[in-house]
């Protein structure tokens, strides 16, 4: 790979000479900067964006780290993410795995947004104590460089709840989702203060990883203990999918009259299923746009305040 100090020697000139004339600097007149720049590109010479990143401080890429990739939800988020960049000089790389935790205190990006559980606290706030700045979608941190634009869970959960409790439901399951997920401890934390409140409630916690598969085995689970007719909610709508699929090709029980059943996230396809699928609805797009924006505005310096996502109940045959 060529160097500055091939150019250099082709030049016949110095380092630095070289560095002032590829980086625009007025410390060489405009003859040099013209001739080094020629024989740059006829080495083909190409900067080296880490170094050259660390140098100026600054890459122009925002990175969105995320815990995996798997299921309907990120495209709409990622789509946000990047319409809140579009135009203001900046690029979105996706990163995912702990190898790429790097990228943060190395200044490979100006800026991160987190929906990622296998970052700590600590370590966040580690970096945030670095001057990286930060935007976090799932977890609650108070740091000058730490923004927060969060999902309203709870408010979402108790609606879900509640609405099974108003068709007259007496017995609700409820699949929950990956321990580790700050959401899933907020949905379960307002299920739990509903069923305090509601002692005539039968109430069973089905464990789920928010995939299609453990929808489908809490589904086994759901018709195995079947004698009437029972109220599920599924902490996101993946799952509850997965609850659709086994019902409908293993079962004779119908979604809808047997088993009534409330999603979360309104992914595109609950719009699609029949009986059309109750689920809680906010726009993942608006959630990564407002995202973005919230990080630029902590990198340039302005004043910015946490933020949240509401959500809004949508009705569907599937627990009428």
């Amino acid at each position: 790979m060529v160097s500055i100090k091939d150019i250099a020697q082709r030049a016949g000139v110095s380092i630095s000479t070289v560095s002032y004339a590829l980086n625009g600097s007025s410390k060489v007149t405009e003859e040099t900067a013209a001739r080094i720049i020629k024989i740059a590109e006829e080495l083909n010479y190409v900067p080296h964006a880490a170094a050259r990143s660390l140098k100026k401080r600054q890459s122009n890429i925002i990175g969105i780290f995320l815990t995996d990739f798997s299921g309907n939800f990120y495209g709409d988020l990622l789509q946000g993410v990047k319409e809140g960049l579009q135009g203001k000089g900046y690029d979105l790389i996706v990163c995912s795995g702990l190898q790429s935790h790097r990228m943060i205190p190395e200044r490979m990006i100006d800026g991160a947004i987190i929906l990622d559980e296998t970052f700590a606290d600590e370590e966040l706030l580690q970096y945030a104590n670095q001057g990286h700045k930060l935007v976090v979608l799932d977890r609650e941190l108070i740091h000058p460089n730490i923004n927060q634009v969060l999902l309203d869970n709870k408010a979402g959960a108790s609606l879900a709840m509640d609405y099974l409790l108003e068709q007259g439901h007496d017995k609700i399951y409820v699949v929950s989702g990956p321990k580790g997920s700050y959401d899933v401890k907020q949905r379960m934390h307002a299920v739990e203060q509903v069923v305090d409140r509601s002692p005539h409630l039968e109430y069973i916690e089905i464990s789920g990883d928010f995939t299609k598969a453990s929808g489908e085995a809490a589904a086994k689970q759901i018709v195995d203990e079947y004698t009437r007719p029972v109220a599920v909610f599924c902490l996101n709508d993946e799952m509850a999918i997965g609850i659709y699929n086994y019902i409908s090709n293993h079962t004779s029980l119908l979604i809808g009259d047997h088993v009534h059943l409330i999603g979360f996230d309104n992914i595109e396809i609950a719009q699609y299923v029949q009986p059309r699928l109750a689920t809680i609805d906010y726009s993942n797009r608006k959630w990564g746009a407002l995202a973005s924006e919230q990080l630029l505005k902590l990198i340039t310096g302005k004043s910015v305040d946490h933020e949240r996502m509401y959500v809004t109940l949508v009705r569907g045959a599937s627990v009428n």
